[in-house]
């Protein structure tokens, strides 16, 4: 399975990825997007595919 990786220097906060897998990430007080679980309960492939700084990568275990 893979596992998503954020970029934090290039995540702006626009929290797409949470709003689509808020099991997996989770946006903090700092406006960043953090990885708080695995992909099982949603397409972490789509929610690296609508970042639009293209922060999220997905790296196998």
């Amino acid at each position: 399975m893979a596992k998503p990786v954020i970029d934090y220097d290039l995540c702006e906060g626009c929290a797409s990825c949470a709003e689509l897998c808020p099991e997996t990430f989770e946006m903090r007080d700092d406006e960043k997007a953090y990885v708080i679980g695995d992909c099982s309960g949603c397409d972490c492939e789509e929610a690296a595919g609508i970042c639009p700084t293209e922060a999220i990568t997905l790296e196998e275990d």
